[in-house]
């Protein structure tokens, strides 16, 4: 049975660091509905356990359950991570991702998202809140912590797009797909000082704060991300 079904909030650590699983392993121990599924020391060796249900599991995994919430370190690199991403959403679609690492910037954060991960992770978070967001991806939220966009505030609302211009519609289509603001100028053939001030008016007609707030909600039309909920 998925452990989606029984409540229960099931953790596989995918990360190079081998005490960084054996610290998540030993917290959710003390915890009431979570469960550690075991861990993977890269990505393929993760992907590779996702598709076969191999029991007993590789020397270098303790992984003997599906999980529905996967924690993957960024230092994986983009490209890596997104194909993984693509893959897990073919093997097992019911388990969702979280990004978590040291540092991890406002474009990171977007970019991983826009690949599907569903949370975003700084290592150094509190106990407490890594709990929360590994109750809220399962939960199938999406979650945002410590500096991950933080102009998108904590929780985004819908807003309506009707009293913006067209050339505004524009810039802030672009925007929502990761444009910066000098490849928004070159894409519509305006100065990007011109960007800057179309952006200027989007955020007062919309009430949201930030480029990456923009791109957030973005998201969240098209439906790749569910309601945020962003912890500074």
């Amino acid at each position: 049975m998925n452990s989606s079904q029984t409540g229960i909030c099931s953790v596989f650590v995918c990360d190079s660091q081998p005490i960084a699983a054996e610290g998540v392993r030993a917290l959710l121990a003390t915890v009431p509905g979570f469960e550690y599924a075991g861990a993977a020391l890269t990505l393929e060796a993760a992907l590779s356990l996702i598709r076969s249900r191999i029991s007993p599991p590789p020397p270098q995994s303790g992984a003997s359950t599906p999980a529905n919430v996967i924690l993957v370190e960024k230092t994986f690199g983009q490209h890596s991570i997104s194909g993984f991403l693509g893959a897990l959403r073919v093997y097992d679609p019911h388990a969702r991702a979280v990004i978590w690492g040291v540092s991890i910037s406002d474009a990171e954060a977007l970019r991983f998202l826009q690949a599907g991960a569903r949370g975003i992770l700084r290592k150094t978070a509190s106990l407490t809140s890594l709990l929360e967001c590994l109750a809220s991806v399962a939960a199938n939220e999406s979650w945002v912590t410590e500096a991950g966009l933080q102009g998108a505030g904590a929780r985004l609302d819908t807003f309506s797009r009707s009293e913006l211009t067209p050339r505004e519609r524009q810039v802030m289509e672009l925007v929502e797909q990761g444009y910066k603001n000098r490849e928004i100028a070159t894409e519509l053939g305006i100065r990007p000082g011109t960007v800057k001030i179309h952006l200027k008016h989007i955020f007062e007609k919309t009430g949201v704060r930030g480029r990456y707030g923009l791109a957030l909600n973005g998201l969240k039309d098209r439906g790749m991300v569910s309601a945020v909920t962003a912890v500074n």
